[in-house]
C-alpha cells in the first residue's frame, strides 16, 4: 500500500530533523599553514565551528602538545564554558577563539581544538605554532659557469632577500633577481662586491661576495681626458707667457741699442 501525500510530507520532515552522520558538528582552521609568534607577543588562534540545524555546542576544549617532545601527551589549556589552566589563556566567541598572552618558546607545539554537541558528537582540528626566529648565518655562493649568485639563510622566519652591487641597489642593468629574491642572474661580468641582505620582522643580516676588480667605466676615461686637456692648456699658457716675456726683453735691447747709436 502506497503512502498518501500527507504521509510523504511527514517522512520528509522527520528526515530533515534526523542528524546525518559526519555532518552534525565540524571545526577547522582557516589556514593549514603553521603560525609563527614573536617571543613576548600574544598568540591568537581562531577556528571555524559549524553545526547542523537543531544542534547546539555544549563544550569546546583547547589542548596543547609541546614541540619536540615525543609522547608528551596533551595538556588542556582552556575550555568553554570558561575554564582555563592559567591566567595567560582566555577564550572568546563561544570557544572559537583562544588567546595566549606573553608567548614563550615553551608554548610552541601543536594546539588542538575539540568541539562537542549535546549528543556527544565530537570534531577536532589541529594547528602548529612555532616561535618567530630571527635571520641567521647568511651566505653567498656563486655559479661561475652560469653567472648566478645564490643567497642562503639558515633558519629565519619569512626571510626577505635583496641585493646590492658596490653598495647600490641592483638594477636590471646589473642582473635579474629571481622571484623569491634568493638568486641573482648577472648581466655584467662577475666583478666588484655583491651583497645579499636578508631581513624579517626581527632584523637583518648580510653576506658579501667579492669578485675581480671592475674595469674603469667611460666616466673614468672622460675624467682622464679632461685632466689631460687642462694640463695641455696650462702648459700652453705658460709657453705663451714665456714667449711674451722673451719678446719684451728683445724689444727693450733693440731700443737701448738705437738710443746709444744716436748719441754717438
Amino acid at each position: 500500500m502506497g503512502l498518501g501525500p500527507r504521509s510523504c510530507w511527514t517522512v520528509l520532515l522527520l528526515l530533515a530533523f534526523v542528524p546525518q552522520g559526519g555532518q552534525c558538528v565540524s571545526v577547522r582552521f582557516p589556514s593549514q599553514q603553521p603560525v609563527y609568534v614573536i617571543n613576548g607577543e600574544n598568540l591568537i588562534l581562531q577556528a571555524q565551528i559549524d553545526w547542523s540545524l537543531g544542534e547546539s555546542i555544549s563544550k569546546v576544549t583547547w589542548a596543547h602538545e609541546a614541540e619536540g617532545t615525543k609522547n608528551s601527551g596533551k595538556t588542556v589549556v582552556a575550555e568553554f564554558p570558561f575554564k582555563s589552566s592559567g591566567g595567560r589563556v582566555t577564550v572568546e566567541k563561544d570557544g572559537a577563539v583562544m588567546k595566549l598572552s606573553n608567548y614563550q618558546r615553551t608554548d610552541s607545539g601543536a594546539y588542538t581544538i575539540t568541539v562537542s554537541n549535546q549528543h556527544g558528537d565530537q570534531a577536532s582540528a589541529r594547528c602548529s605554532v612555532h616561535e618567530y626566529e630571527a635571520v641567521h648565518h647568511v651566505s653567498v655562493m656563486v655559479n661561475v659557469s652560469h653567472s648566478v649568485l645564490h643567497c642562503r639563510e639558515a633558519w629565519g622566519t619569512d626571510p626577505v632577500f635583496s641585493w646590492l652591487h658596490e653598495q647600490a641597489a641592483v638594477t636590471e642593468a646589473v642582473g635579474k633577481v629571481s622571484a623569491d629574491g634568493s638568486s641573482l642572474q648577472l648581466s655584467i661580468p662577475l666583478c666588484g662586491h655583491f651583497t645579499c641582505v636578508v631581513s624579517n620582522k626581527l632584523g637583518h643580516s648580510s653576506a658579501t661576495y667579492t669578485g675581480v676588480p671592475c674595469e674603469r667605466s667611460n666616466g673614468g676615461t672622460a675624467v682622464a681626458i679632461v685632466c689631460l686637456l687642462l694640463v695641455l692648456l696650462l702648459a700652453g699658457g705658460l709657453t705663451f707667457l714665456l714667449w711674451r716675456r722673451c719678446r719684451h726683453y728683445s724689444s727693450r735691447r733693440e731700443r737701448l741699442q738705437e738710443s746709444y747709436e744716436d748719441t754717438v
